[in-house]
């Protein structure tokens, strides 16, 4: 009995135990938990803070965008001549229709054909039309905004006979022809700074853009044959297949002879003459020929052997004894006889050739060059 009982307080102290790991475990998994889901808050926070600031930042960037001066102006003046026509339209159609109701059109024709005329204004700088053009449409425009001005102008003057006083009459008056006349002046002037702005050039493009007007008009100035058959030979190629400087080349060869431009026969002449002047004053600096033709003259016509201040003497020395006429003595004993040593004497040394010479002259001459003077 002992044992069982024994063995049944084993059992219960195992499942105490096995119950306080279970406690144990699910506590550390709940504090996991707890763990994970605040570290997924604070991300999340984190998150929307982030979008937040870049939201924030969006917001920043298109309104410092849409409030630079360029697009205020731009976007001002469009709002500025829509009050101005919705300013001057209702006083057109009431001074009309109180004339006839039949004439109700007529005023937004006349509000409508300053707008469309300005709009053709805008649209002939953009396709970039004869100038002429362009002032008519802005003539057109301002008549027919003067005109509804005048109009305005007169409505206001007779609110005085619909009991207004008289100074409140005439400063409506002027009020509705000044927003009349100003809507298509403003833009007229909103399209003018376009226009100029898109007409502007980098400096460096601009200074380039003259250096060549200046040069193309002097090259027209000094070689006005040579230009004048250039165009002529462009003119007569098919379009696009000959450019003008390509033209210029051809002229001047047909002018001058010669591809190279700004070179003609006298400047050739001029440039033989100044080679030949400096071969000639190398010959007499080196004492030698170093020319082509005084190099051609020396080998086909080369100078005596006294001229060249060659002597008699064998030009090839030899330590050999020279040849005896009668026969000499069979050395004794089979032994051959030494020859004396050599002695040499004044002009037995083999003079220069003359294409040594000429060598020698012409690499004086490339160390001249290199220097700029010589010995």
């Amino acid at each position: 009995m002992s044992s069982w009982f024994e063995e049944r307080r084993a059992d219960k102290a195992a499942d105490a135990e096995e119950r306080r790991k279970g406690k144990v475990f699910d506590a550390k998994l709940r504090r996991d938990e707890r763990r994970e889901d605040a570290k997924e808050k604070r991300e999340e926070t984190a998150q929307r803070r982030r979008d937040r600031t870049q939201r924030r930042q969006v917001r920043a960037a298109r309104r410092e965008k849409t409030l630079t001066p360029g697009n205020v102006y731009r976007k001002g003046t469009l709002g500025l001549v829509t009050l101005s026509a919705l300013a001057s339209l209702p006083a057109q159609i009431l001074h009309f229709v109180g004339i006839h109701w039949m004439l109700f059109p007529v005023g937004p024709a006349v509000e409508g054909a300053a707008w469309v005329m300005a709009a053709g204004v805008a649209y002939a700088d953009e396709r970039r039309l004869a100038a002429w053009v362009r002032w008519l449409l802005r003539a057109l425009s301002l008549s027919a905004a003067g005109f509804a001005a005048h109009i305005n102008y007169q409505y206001g003057l007779s609110l005085a006979h619909h009991g207004v006083d008289p100074a409140n009459a005439q400063a409506a008056g002027l009020g509705l022809a000044a927003v009349t006349l100003g809507g298509p002046l403003f833009f007229e002037v909103r399209q003018w700074v376009l226009t100029l702005l898109a007409a502007v050039v980098d400096p460096k493009k601009r200074a380039e853009q003259k250096a060549r007007a200046k040069h193309e008009k002097k090259r027209g100035r000094d070689h006005r044959d040579v230009v004048k058959l250039a165009k002529k030979l462009v003119s007569a190629a098919p379009f696009g297949d000959l450019m003008f400087e390509e033209a210029f080349v051809s002229a001047w060869e047909i002018k001058y002879g010669t591809r190279t431009p700004g070179m003609t026969p006298a400047l050739h002449a001029q440039a033989h003459a100044s080679r030949k002047a400096l071969a000639d004053a190398f010959d007499a600096a080196n004492g030698s020929p170093v020319s082509n033709r005084a190099r051609l003259l020396e080998l086909l016509h080369p100078a005596p052997m006294k001229a060249r201040g060659v002597t008699g003497k064998p030009q090839v020395v030899t330590d050999l004894p020279p040849v005896r006429k009668t026969p000499t003595e069979k050395p004794k004993n089979g032994a051959r006889r030494q020859p004396p040593p050599h002695r040499r004497s004044k002009g037995d040394a083999l003079p220069f050739h003359p294409l040594a010479k000429t060598q020698a002259a012409t690499t004086a001459r490339q160390h001249a060059v290199v220097n700029g003077h010589h010995h």
